[in-house]
């Protein structure tokens, strides 16, 4: 039973976004601070748990980067509505992650076959994301940072995304060259 407790966090994660949703959208920064930082936590955790006991799986290889895109597009869009954040920015954020999604499902058609492996890159691009987030949040809710600060972060979430997205788009192009290659 243990082995299927990476999984259990990731679908924790994603029923995490409900109420985070609901408290940005009611502007309880502190309060959607704490569920998102145990939703960062619990990437990491069941990332360490299924690398550590061997307990991956293919459900768990769909499972957690979906639960972090949802996690992560849900915020981005409500800030942005919220107009916290630029509308450019969470547009690169959720655009990114279409395009990798519709990469996956587009390969998946194509070869009838998937086996998802996120880049360093990208989960460099989580982290950095929900830090940002965390730190937008600490704004709102406890103390006003400089604004220089502020902006210097949205770009730096701009430049992470751009380079990740791009990553993924070379990715998936070589793999299925490889896909190609092979079949003939």
């Amino acid at each position: 039973m243990l082995h299927h407790l990476p999984n259990i966090i990731s679908i924790f994660r994603a029923v995490l976004v409900l109420p985070i949703a609901f408290l940005l959208l009611d502007a309880s920064w502190a309060k959607a601070a704490t569920l998102i930082l145990i939703a960062g936590i619990s990437d990491a955790i069941d990332g360490y748990l299924a690398r550590r006991f061997n307990w991956q799986s293919q459900l768990g290889a769909i499972l957690d980067p979906l639960a972090d895109k949802l996690l992560i597009m849900i915020i981005f869009i409500i800030m942005a509505y919220k107009g916290i954040i630029p509308v450019w920015l969470s547009g690169l954020v959720v655009g990114r992650d279409l395009i990798i999604l519709t990469g996956a499902m587009v390969y998946r058609w194509l070869t009838n076959h998937i086996d998802i492996k996120p880049l360093f890159i990208s989960k460099v691009n989580t982290a950095l994301q929900i830090l940002f987030v965390l730190l937008l949040l600490y704004h709102l809710a406890i103390a006003a940072l400089p604004a220089g600060l502020m902006t210097m972060s949205e770009y730096l979430i701009a430049a992470v995304v751009i380079v990740s997205g791009i990553s993924y788009v070379v990715c998936w192009t070589g793999y299925y060259k490889k896909y190609l290659k092979n079949k003939t």
